[in-house]
């Protein structure tokens, strides 16, 4: 009997995915386990496996194609069996196009989809005027008639978008599976609405509905847009309170350029500042803690995230068990991970849990800054640029290099003693950095 695969859940809160590669065709014969397709989300590229085994009948979304959490993409059966007629609409379109008439206006749903106009035409004069929103009406929706009066299915991520943009898809052919239209169908399509619309808006809203000639509106990526969910998320949920202190680092400068004379491995600053977080995170282990519904998860080891900017925003990729690793061997997990970050082949696993961050500005000649708390992460340390400063030592004045960092904590699982021991923990570890190697 023929099984639907539906779009995998493959990160938590990820409510849309595309398949970025199939990895098997039709006709192929599968097992559970085998790698199945590449699922791409807002932040890495997920290897799927399959769930059951048998012989791929279908694949319904194309590569590239961008599906809710739960959609068909592939139906799998027994060798010889025949996959079911136009299984992506009949899954998705008959429920769903009701319901998205209903929500755009209850009462247009009845012109825009019943064939009632040939026979009350002359009784019609009055519901003329909003014939025109009746023609918009089923764009946002999953399926409606077109001029010909073949049905129209549209991706649950295009009825959204369409949605959310005011776009007319009645004169759109859908290049998805059996014509559904899908977001790259969407590309150069204007809001014909806009010009219409625009009297009508008030003098507060209009310069919002259309944008002057100097500005240039930038779609949303997906990536970008799951930033911005979770860290309003994580601002408005995580209670965070900051802690700054300034470290002398001109021992560990020394430390690297000795390191790296030596080996010949290019030992960056950020490899030994996360060197060091784990170390202080071994040292008041209290800190290496990270809050859930159910009670506070207390780690044994230290899994530290490194913030990695990419052209569209940023990932932060998690080193596992940082402080068992030498310093050269830590250098190239963490150049290894911001590679394929950069790449998009970073894997799930590579992207979840960690209690505690690192974001480093200081390449950039930024001397301060704060960062946001990425949940369930339980702090993030903000480095700034080393600089020259003057300090007193032994109550003389001299010279040295000091670099601030800035400690964003969970007050959930923090107090300000606790994270006051930790920084000053921190702080000790890159002041003697000799220390931070064993």
């Amino acid at each position: 009997m023929a099984t639907t695969i539906r779009m995998p859940e493959v990160l938590a809160n990820v409510t849309e995915a595309a398949v970025q590669k199939w990895l098997v065709a039709a006709g192929d014969t599968i097992s559970a386990g085998e790698p199945f397709a590449e699922i791409e989300t807002e932040k890495a590229v997920v290897e799927y496996a399959a769930e059951t085994s048998g012989t791929v009948l279908q694949l319904l979304v194309g590569e590239g194609d961008s599906v809710d959490v739960g959609a068909p993409i592939a139906i799998v059966g027994e060798a010889g069996e025949v996959a079911p007629a136009s299984p992506a609409p009949s899954d998705e379109a008959p429920d769903e196009a009701p319901a998205a008439a209903a929500e755009v206006a209850p009462e247009a749903a009845v012109p825009a989809t019943s064939e009632a106009p040939a026979s009350p035409a002359p009784a019609a004069p009055a519901p003329a005027a909003p014939v025109p929103a009746a023609q918009n009406a089923p764009a946002p929706g999953g399926a409606s008639a077109l001029n010909d009066g073949a049905r129209q299915f549209v991706s649950p991520l295009v009825r959204r978008l369409a949605r959310e943009r005011g776009l007319d898809l009645s004169s759109v052919q859908g290049s998805g599976p059996g014509g559904r239209i899908v977001r790259r169908d969407l590309e150069g399509l204007a809001a014909p609405a806009a010009a219409s619309s625009a009297p009508a808006a008030t003098p507060a809203t209009a310069p919002a509905a259309t944008p002057s000639t100097d500005a240039e509106l930038i779609p949303i990526s997906r990536m970008r847009a799951a930033i911005a969910r979770r860290l309003t998320e994580s601002k408005s949920t995580v209670p965070h309170f900051y802690l700054t202190a300034d470290c002398r680092v001109d021992r560990l400068l020394e430390l690297r350029r000795e390191i790296n004379a030596i080996d010949g491995v290019k030992i960056s600053v950020t490899d030994l500042v996360v060197k060091a977080v784990a170390a202080a995170l071994i040292d008041v282990p209290e800190a290496n803690t990270t809050w859930t519904d159910e009670g506070m998860l207390r780690h044994r080891r230290a899994d530290v995230a490194v913030a990695v900017s990419l052209d569209d925003g940023l990932v932060t990729p998690v080193v596992r068990g940082v402080e068992s690793l030498s310093v050269s061997a830590l250098s190239a997990s963490i150049g290894d991970l911001a590679a394929r970050a950069r790449s998009g082949g970073l894997k799930q696993h590579e992207i979840e849990g960690g209690s505690f961050a690192v974001s480093n500005l200081g390449m950039f000649g930024t001397p301060q800054f704060s960062a946001i708390i990425n949940p369930p992460q339980a702090g993030i340390l903000a480095v700034g640029a080393a600089r020259q400063a003057p300090v007193v030592v032994d109550g003389a004045l001299e010279v040295g290099t000091i670099m601030t960092v800035t400690l964003s904590a969970d007050h959930r699982v923090m107090d300000g003693t606790l994270a006051a021991r930790w920084l000053a923990a921190f702080v000790a570890r890159i002041e003697n950095p000799v220390s931070i190697l064993a």
